[in-house]
Order: C-alpha cells, then sequence, then structure tokens
C-alpha cells in the first residue's frame, strides 16, 4: 500500500464475523457446508404483507427519488403508534423519531454526534463489539464496565460511582441483552436513570431483542419517568420482523439529541428508500399471532441447543430472551477459541467464542438460533460423531 490509512484505523480491527465468514466461505467453497451458529440473521422471511407492500410500491416509477432525511410522515406516525402500543411510550412523531438504516448507524451517528477525541464513553463487558469500534473510530476514550454473572449481568451501581466518570459523555446499554440474552429488569433500569441523571450522561440504549422470545411484555427504557432527558433508544425491523437484510431501523428519544445525530446523519446518505418505509410501516402490523409463531419457532430451535450444550457440557439458564443462547464453558476447558476452531474444522459447525464480546466472555460460547432445526439437528449429529473435542 502506497498510501498510508488514517491513524484511526490502527487501532480498529474487522469485525470479527468479517474474518470468520471468509473461512466458512473457503470451507464451504471445499464441500465441507459449514453449519453456522455464528450471526443473529434471521432465516425466516417478513409478513407476505410486508413483502407485497415492497413489491407495489417499488413498481411505482414515483417512488425511487430521493425521500425526505427524517423520513416520510406515514412512517413515523406508524413508529409512534407502535411504541405507544408496544411500550406504552409517547413520541412526538414530528420530532422524536429518526428512522436509520439499520439501528447499527445509528451507534455511528450518536458517536459522532456526541463524542470528540478524549471524551470518555461507558461500554459494557460484554457487549456488542460495534460500540467499542465505533468509540476508538471517534478517537473516544472507552471506560468498560463489567457484567459478571454473579450480578445477573447487570452493572453495579455502587461500581459505576467509583469509576472517573468525569469527562464521560455517553453509556451504552442493550437489555434484553445481546450477548448474555438477560431479560430486561425495569427497577434495574430506574437505577441507571437515576445515574445518568445525576452524573449528566446520556444513556444509548440498544433494544433489538425486546420481540424475540420474550415471555414479558416488551420494555422500553423511555418508559422511565425521567429518561427522555438522558436517554435516546435504537430499535431496528432486523430481529422481530425478519428484515435484517433490509437494514431499517430507529432512533427514538428527546428531539434535540435526535436533531444532533440527524446533522451527522444527513451528511452521509440521503435518505431511505421509499418502498422500505411503505413496506416496514406494514411489517408494524403484523399480528400478535404472527409473533407468536416466529418465537415457536425459536423457541423448538432453543430446544435442540440446550441439548447440544449438554451434550458439550456446558451450562446455561433457560430463561434468557432473544435470538442466542449464552453458555459457559465446563471448567475442564481451557482454551475455548482453539475449542471452537476445532468444531470448526473437524465438524464443520461454527459457533461464537464469547471473548469477542469482552473480557468478561472469555468462559463462554454463543449459539444462534438462526439456523433450520433439521440443521441443528445434523450439527448434534456431526458433533457426536467427533465425540471429545478438548
Amino acid at each position: 500500500m502506497i498510501i498510508s490509512v488514517a491513524e484511526r484505523l490502527k487501532n480498529v480491527e474487522d469485525y470479527y464475523f468479517v474474518k470468520k465468514l471468509e473461512e466458512i466461505a473457503k470451507l464451504n467453497a471445499d464441500g465441507k457446508q459449514v453449519i453456522n451458529f455464528g450471526i443473529g440473521s434471521p432465516d425466516l422471511a417478513p409478513s407476505e404483507e410486508t413483502i407485497e407492500e415492497l413489491v407495489r410500491v417499488s413498481s411505482q416509477a414515483t417512488s425511487h427519488g430521493y425521500q425526505p432525511y427524517r423520513g416520510i410522515p406515514e412512517f413515523r406516525n406508524k413508529v409512534s403508534d407502535w411504541y405507544k402500543t408496544t411500550y406504552n411510550v409517547d413520541l412526538n412523531p414530528q420530532n422524536e423519531i429518526l428512522p436509520l438504516m439499520g439501528s447499527k448507524e445509528g451507534i455511528l451517528h450518536l458517536s459522532m454526534a456526541f463524542l470528540n477525541p478524549g471524551d470518555k464513553v461507558l461500554i459494557p463487558n460484554p457487549g456488542y463489539p460495534t460500540y467499542t469500534s465505533n468509540s476508538k473510530l471517534i478517537g473516544a476514550q472507552i471506560l468498560f464496565y463489567d457484567l459478571k454473572e454473579e450480578n445477573g449481568w447487570f452493572p453495579s451501581i455502587e461500581d459505576l460511582k467509583k469509576m472517573p466518570l468525569e469527562g464521560v459523555k455517553l453509556m451504552w446499554l442493550n437489555y434484553p441483552h445481546m450477548p448474555t440474552g438477560t431479560r430486561v429488569n425495569i427497577d434495574k433500569l430506574k437505577e441507571l436513570v437515576d445515574f445518568a441523571t445525576k452524573f449528566q450522561i446520556l444513556i444509548c440504549h440498544d433494544n433489538p431483542y425486546s420481540l424475540v422470545l420474550n415471555e414479558e411484555k416488551p420494555t422500553s427504557i423511555l418508559s422511565i419517568p425521567g429518561a427522555k432527558e438522558v436517554a435516546v433508544e435504537l430499535n431496528s425491523f432486523s430481529k422481530s420482523f425478519n428484515m435484517a437484510g433490509w437494514r431499517i431501523g430507529m432512533m427514538v428519544g428527546n428531539a434535540d439529541y435526535l436533531a444532533a445525530a440527524l446533522r451527522v446523519k444527513s451528511n452521509v446518505d440521503s435518505g431511505m428508500f421509499l418502498a422500505l418505509q411503505k413496506a416496514a410501516i406494514k411489517a408494524l402490523d403484523n399480528s400478535d399471532q404472527w409473533h407468536t409463531k416466529r418465537n415457536t419457532i425459536y423457541k423448538n430451535r432453543r430446544t435442540v441447543v440446550y441439548q447440544i450444550l449438554d451434550y458439550l457440557g456446558f451450562q446455561y439458564d433457560r430463561h434468557q430472551t432473544g435470538l442466542f443462547v449464552w453458555a459457559k464453558a465446563p471448567e475442564t476447558l481451557k482454551d475455548i477459541p482453539a475449542y471452537v476452531d476445532k468444531i470448526l474444522n473437524q465438524a464443520y459447525v461454527f459457533i461464537t467464542p464469547g471473548e469477542i464480546f469482552g473480557s468478561n466472555g472469555a468462559r463462554f460460547i454463543r449459539l444462534s438460533l438462526c439456523v433450520p432445526e433439521e440443521k441443528m439437528k445434523e450439527a448434534f449429529e456431526r458433533l457426536k460423531k467427533f465425540g471429545d473435542f478438548n
């Protein structure tokens, strides 16, 4: 390479799955047919009404121009109604809803809008790696806060208060939690809102899993009194509506916070395709029965994952929610990444090592439920064929 890359890239590596998927592709090219429990990319289709609307609007000659940066009013009105019905949260559709091309881009928009180089940001350990990589791209100072099994995978407020909080601008939060599958605890969220209010920190709550295998009423942090002053929320169509590749999400909350994010976003893209917005409106009308059917499929798959984990000797909590199962390795297993690679290269089954989500995930693995049940059973047979991978 003749031209050197920017300094900011020297501390940022490719997303873990970029390299791993390339490795899996090579194995598949050799005929190995890897069964991939890695990424939470739904293999089920969106509702028929959603797809029909995409086709209908796409066929209209007037649908293909630039769209408003804030999204069409019909989309924002529908999100407002859906948030009220689903989470009991009132949102002004004029300025408290911002459509995103997937909630992942919202992580970067918020980071760019609020973090100067050297500003501090609180990031969960374990947590979604994109929180860390985007913070590094901005040049922010990262403060990892612990989520531990003994604390039910929730942060300790007392431990947070002991951290060097001067200069902290943002705190990334995610419940139902990925990767651990921890359910929402409204009392814990209230404590965190109080903490953020006291220390003047903006909580960025990432909430894409609230409708997936969640036996409780879906919760938004914005339902907590006072939360709008110190919190914004990201949500997504990817997991709950089987629309991961469509890249549709939204940022909701305080109008001033969203306006700051929009100043970044409007200089990055030129609005979302009209047919996608119209189709998303249809998706938000999916019936309770549609969501129940999806969750039943995932529940059946999860039973097979439990059987696999029991065979491998891993421990797990049956009260997890979301698209994954998080499991702890037996004490006899010392090198989990090597174990994962051995399973990949011998049984051609890929599972995710928990260490990619942070040091507190080092003794864990994560399995996605986005694998057809018959393929899961095939993976189980492959693992039994090879026996002990230690």
